[in-house]
This record gives C-alpha cells, structure tokens and sequence, in this order.
C-alpha cells in the first residue's frame, strides 16, 4: 500500500479532513452518524459510511468512467475489489 493511501485510511479512521497531492478526504459528521467522502483529481470515487467499521460505497459512474490505476489503487486500499481484464473493469466481479 502507498503512503499516500495509508495517509487517506489514517485520516478517515480519524475522522479527519485531508487532503494530499490528487487525494482527498472530506468527513462529514451527521449526530452519530460520520461519513468520509474520498475524492481523486476532484472526482468523488467512494463513501466510506459510518467511518467505523469501513463500510464502503464505490461511485461507479466515476470508476466506470475513470477507471484509472490510481482509481482502482485507492479503492483497493479501502478495501474494494476492483481488477481489470481484458481491458474490462469489474467490482465485486461485476463489470462496471
């Protein structure tokens, strides 16, 4: 895992706001409720819901439409499973 990426979990397991390079986490805090939202180059790619336990939402028009490696990186490191094959993108073994 990048440093860049453990900075982004470290931040939302905070819940923290953090920003650095192309990564952004931006928490927002609802009564008990706290979610983190997870940005790349601006584009919103993931919601972790209720920072704790990691329960994780992928913005798969943004990863359908990016399907950058630096995309599926960042997704991976929160825990998604996201692979390319054949030129194809899958979540959860579902092409996107």
């Amino acid at each position: 895992m990048r440093k860049i990426e453990q900075q982004m979990i470290k931040a939302i397991m905070n819940g923290k706001n953090w920003a650095n390079g192309n990564t952004m986490v931006s928490v927002v805090k609802d009564g008990m409720r706290e979610d983190a939202y997870v940005y790349l180059h601006g584009n919103h790619i993931a919601t972790v819901v209720d920072c704790l336990p990691l329960e994780l939402e992928v913005n798969v028009n943004t990863l359908s439409e990016y399907p950058t490696n630096t995309t599926k990186s960042r997704l991976r490191a929160l825990g998604a499973d996201v692979c390319t094959r054949k030129g194809i993108t899958y979540l959860d073994g579902v092409a996107v």
